[in-house]
This record gives structure tokens, C-alpha cells and sequence, in this order.
């Protein structure tokens, strides 16, 4: 079988310092104790495995090794936390670009941090931080990207294997090397204009939430509703069966198709 090893000279980008893991508990996790000892902006961590990936509301993500691209990356943004999500959106648009880019596949986004191919998730992106008490603006942030490369070799768990999908049909060696490369360097442009949301109509346009009945999670509960808009501030528009209208905050909230 062609492993498709994971090689830091084939990865370093300008203006990023790439840190090559075998295994970590947490990508997420690892570079947040950077962070907090004082690293710098732009370092990478990229791991070919991880034993405690996790997504939005605590959620494991599924790693195994020499399948996907498990990477988090140190920001030092000017952002209030609540805008936190527009960095969330932003990564989504990265992945997809740069999947679309390696294969020719159209890749559709699931508001507000999943990226689907032909149907199912192949991605997972989830942003953490700390606030500055006097500012009440982020002293740094950590953007976590879990990308399912290719399916593990005996099938992904059954509790997902319905719902996962993996960016390459077949493996070759450089391939995950050259998808994360892509995914930095498009990330680095819409990351520039992020406050000015150039990622914004391109975020919009690969929705596949918008104008479909979904069913909102809230409180334990499935409600029905209809998904009308993303706003400026990335937030989900939904009209309830009874004709309310509410936007919904991707912190609170989640939904299904």
C-alpha cells in the first residue's frame, strides 16, 4: 500500500512555521500550549495521527494514521470573539478551493464548519482562543483542520462510515503534502481580507444549507425550519414552521439537512 508519507520540506510555506508531528492527542491542543507560552503567529502543526481529535461541541474526530491531514494553525487576529466564526468560514473556503484545485471535484459547504464531496464530510474545522480581559478582543487563536485525505484502509467506524468521505480516491505518494500546502496558501489570502469578508460570496455560493429544510438542534430538540441566508456575519437565517424568523450563532447552535 503507498503510505503517502507527510514530509515538513514538502509542506513549508513563506510566513509559516511548520511543526511535523507523528502523533498528538490533540493538534488543537498542542499548539494552544504554545500559544500560551508565547509562540508566534504562523506556526503549524500538522499531525499524521491523533488519539483525541474533536470537533464543534466536543464532538471526536475521527484520525487515523496515514489517512488524513490533522493541522492547526496560531493566529493573532483583531477580532472580538463573536467573530470568531468568520475565520471558521473562511478555513471552510480554503479547504474547498484547494480540494477542488487536487481533484476537479466540486465541494459543497455545510454551514458553518463542515466540507462536504459528493455528499459527505470530508472535512472539519474548529477554532479556539483567548480573550485579552482589557481588550476583550483575542490575544491569539488556534484554527484546527481535520481532513479525511483518503479512507482508512478497513473503512471508516460504523458511526460515521455513512456520513465520512475522503478528498482522494486512490493514494500517491505527495498528495497530502501538496492538499495542505494548497489549504495554507489559500488560507493566508482570504485570511488578509478577512475583516473586509473577501471569502464571503465564495462561502456563500458552496452553501448547501441554503434554501433547504433542515432541522435545527436546540435544546436536546429537532425544530424544522427552512434555511434562507448566510448574513455578513456569517450567521444562518432560518424560518421556523410557525413563520418566526431567527438567525442562528454557529456557537449555540446546529443543524441537519
Amino acid at each position: 500500500m503507498t503510505y503517502d508519507l507527510l514530509l515538513k520540506e514538502e509542506i513549508s510555506l513563506k510566513d509559516y512555521n511548520i511543526i511535523l508531528l507523528d502523533e498528538i492527542d490533540s493538534t488543537n491542543n498542542y499548539l494552544k500550549s504554545l500559544a500560551r507560552d508565547g509562540e508566534s503567529a504562523g506556526t503549524v502543526v500538522i499531525a499524521d495521527r491523533q488519539t483525541g481529535g474533536r470537533g464543534r461541541f466536543n464532538r471526536r474526530f475521527y484520525s487515523p494514521e496515514g489517512c488524513g491531514i490533522y493541522m492547526s494553525i496560531l493566529l493573532k487576529p483583531d477580532l472580538a470573539p463573536e467573530n470568531a466564526v468568520l475565520i471558521t468560514s473562511a478555513a471552510a473556503v480554503a479547504v474547498s478551493r484547494a480540494v477542488e484545485l487536487l481533484t476537479g471535484s466540486e465541494t459543497r459547504i455545510k454551514w458553518v464548519n463542515d466540507v462536504l464531496k459528493d455528499g459527505k464530510k470530508i472535512c472539519g474545522i474548529l477554532t479556539e482562543g483567548a480573550i485579552n480581559p482589557e481588550t476583550g478582543r483575542f490575544s491569539w487563536a488556534v484554527l484546527g483542520i481535520g481532513i479525511n485525505a483518503y479512507s482508512p484502509e478497513k473503512g471508516f467506524d460504523k458511526e460515521i462510515e455513512n456520513i465520512a468521505g475522503a478528498v482522494f480516491g486512490q493514494r500517491e505518494n505527495g498528495l497530502r503534502n501538496r492538499l495542505a500546502s494548497e489549504i495554507l496558501n489559500q488560507f493566508s489570502m482570504l485570511y488578509e481580507g478577512l475583516e473586509k469578508r473577501t471569502f464571503l460570496e465564495d462561502y456563500r455560493s458552496r452553501s448547501c444549507v441554503t434554501g433547504k429544510k433542515i432541522s435545527v438542534v436546540k435544546d436536546d430538540k429537532l425544530i424544522s425550519a427552512t434555511a434562507l441566508e448566510i448574513d455578513e456575519e456569517c450567521r444562518l437565517l432560518v424560518e421556523y414552521e410557525n413563520g418566526e424568523k431567527e438567525f442562528l450563532n454557529s456557537g449555540e447552535i446546529s443543524i441537519k439537512i
